[in-house]
């Protein structure tokens, strides 16, 4: 080939270049819908967000670059939870991320094609979200929040702090947490065995929260286990503050209950789930299936105990459970 032949077809393939960069640079914009079960002024949950937020950038999904989500918080609301599901299923989004049973199952209503990933969610097979755990099958998948099993531990810890409890309320939300019933399957030959009379204590707004407590705190060694569930974690400073109006010693699922004032809290990381999710996300939206990516499940679970509480209280935490603690507040 001659040079003046060869520099013309190099020019001429140049020229074409930055057409052809121009043509595979732009990324489709992609939307996600996010169903949040706290309030949005809450702190620990837009830390949760913040977290999924860049677990996504590291993945290269950036907010206003190549994707648009829309956010929506529910405050433990079932009916607002509804209400916002459809709103986001309506918006037909690639990808909608469920915060809790509440949310997933308000967002399973009202689709059964876009893929939800949900997180923190309580028995996805026994609720009838997904169809096993290796292979969930359908549009959805996501990662789990506890075991069943972990409630009797609940019920362990408040002996070992208060040996003379006789009375203990499980506080669970009807709508937020329908598993609870398997919570209390597991508590209650413990607290049969132990002498202790378990008082099971839906409830739906700031007066049954008031009222459960008034019911167990009316005589001496009572006590407190709160489940986890969208409501009672958006009303955690409500449920917090009454426990120490009636000097109740209460146990709570994860660790900003504790942050916040709570006695102790023993559950996973709750952030976890939020760190982990970013892959799946990413994984869906280059193309993977949700009836293909297994359910996760919890990996790391923690002691929390508040010293200061435990103070205010007049209690004095065993050494040896000190020593088992992940973290002391003081």
């Amino acid at each position: 080939m001659r040079r003046r032949e060869f520099i013309g077809l190099i020019g001429s393939a140049a020229a074409s270049w930055p057409f052809a960069a121009g043509a595979e640079q732009p990324q489709q914009m992609r939307r996600i819908g996010m169903l949040i079960t706290t309030r949005e002024d809450d702190v620990e949950g837009q830390t949760r967000v913040a977290l999924l937020r860049q677990g996504l950038k590291e993945l290269g999904w950036i907010e206003g670059r190549n994707i648009n989500v829309d956010y929506r918080w529910t405050g433990g609301d079932a009916a607002r939870a509804k209400t916002d599901a459809a709103e986001l299923v309506s918006q037909k989004p690639d990808l909608i991320i469920a915060n809790s049973t509440q949310s997933l199952a308000a967002v399973r209503d009202e689709t059964s094609t876009i893929p939800i990933v949900f997180l923190v969610v309580g028995d996805p097979i026994g609720q009838g979200f997904v169809s096993s755990l290796a292979r969930p099958g359908g549009n959805i998948t996501g990662f789990t929040a506890f075991e069943f099993a972990t409630s009797a531990k609940w019920l362990e810890l408040i002996k070992e702090i208060v040996p003379e409890v006789k009375r203990i309320a499980f506080m669970f939300n009807p709508f937020g947490g329908s598993y609870a019933e398997k919570f209390v399957q597991a508590i209650a030959p413990i607290a049969s065995s132990s002498g202790i009379d378990l008082k099971v204590s839906p409830t739906r707004n700031a007066a049954d929260i008031d009222q459960a407590l008034i019911a167990v705190s009316g005589e001496p060694r009572g006590g407190l286990i709160v489940s986890p569930d969208g409501f009672t974690t958006s009303n955690r400073g409500l449920i917090i503050s009454l426990a120490a109006r009636f000097r109740l010693p209460a146990i709570y699922p994860y660790r900003y209950f504790a942050a916040d004032g709570g006695l102790l809290s023993y559950g996973h990381d709750s952030n976890e789930p939020w760190r982990r999710a970013a892959a799946y996300v990413d994984k869906i939206l280059r193309g993977a299936s949700p009836a293909d990516l297994p359910i996760q499940q919890p990996t790391k679970f923690e002691l929390i105990i508040n010293l200061r509480t435990a103070k205010a209280l007049g209690l004095t935490i065993p050494p040896q459970l000190l020593d088992r603690a992940d973290e002391l507040i003081e």
